[in-house]
């Protein structure tokens, strides 16, 4: 990870060109960047596991049947940089995103910050690290908590029925629409509460086993575990179990399951 940001996305930040941004789908941006990060990621994880197969997001959306191969074996999940529209943009919050899967559940996951060097780790049953230390969520928690809410995924309906609900129990801020980033902020304490609707398995995989490593919660509303097979939409993240089950009780009406 630390290769393909001081070899490719650094050098890249702030110095693309117009041709070197598409669109993939009107507002999903992709750069040259993203391309290259995943390819060079790609090859390294090959060379580490070459039993183990390799999804990453840019392979995806050029064949989007690459998505079939998650749901069994050991399978490398990557996103080249998370927060790409940032990223294009010049600015911050961005990241890097590997997950490590095995029949369909996460084993391991990592989520870098090129700005920062930030690094955190997790590993199923074996805790979380920030920069190679032990981390675990802050055990105190604000009468009032601090939600980050991913609304743009949701239908104009949903939107504002979890904006009209969160406002009276949350304090609502904006997201650094970069999951790299949403994750770590749980874990701080900088954020308690995070929905989201969309749940791609290289934007979450990694930071919902993070946060759950440090002792959060990030599910299904209904409660079940994230998978990265999954087709399914929406997760709940919280800084602690009982935040979790206070957001569920409070939120959770306005996703059915």
């Amino acid at each position: 990870m630390e290769n393909a940001s001081r070899d490719i996305v650094m050098p890249y930040y702030q110095n693309l060109q117009a041709h070197q941004v598409n669109e993939k789908t009107p507002g999903d941006l992709v750069t040259i960047a993203d391309r290259l990060s995943e390819e060079f990621i790609a090859q390294a994880l090959a060379a580490l596991l070459p039993e183990a197969k390799i999804v990453g997001e840019e392979a995806y959306a050029a064949d989007p049947a690459v998505l079939d191969q998650l749901a069994d074996g050991r399978v490398w999940i990557i996103d080249p940089i998370d927060g790409t529209g940032n990223y294009a943009a010049g600015q911050p919050s961005f990241g890097i995103l590997i997950a490590l899967a095995e029949e369909n559940e996460t084993v391991a996951g990592w989520l870098y910050d090129p700005l920062t060097s930030r690094i955190c780790h997790a590993v199923k049953n074996g805790g979380a690290l920030m920069n190679g230390k032990p981390v675990t969520v802050p055990e105190d928690q604000p009468d009032r908590p601090v939600a980050a809410l991913a609304t743009g995924f949701m239908t104009p309906e949903q939107r504002e029925s979890l904006l009209r609900a969160a406002a009276r129990d949350y304090e609502i801020v904006d997201i650094p629409r970069c999951a790299a980033e949403q994750y770590p902020r749980l874990v701080s304490g900088t954020n308690h509460i995070s929905v989201f609707e969309r749940t791609l398995p290289w934007d979450h995989a990694a930071g919902i086993l993070f946060l759950n490593e440090a002792g959060g919660k990030c599910a299904r509303w209904d409660g079940s575990a994230y998978r990265p097979a999954d087709h399914e939409k929406g997760l709940l993240g919280a800084a602690s179990p009982k935040l979790w089950d206070e957001a569920a009780e409070q939120l959770g009406d306005i996703f059915k399951v």
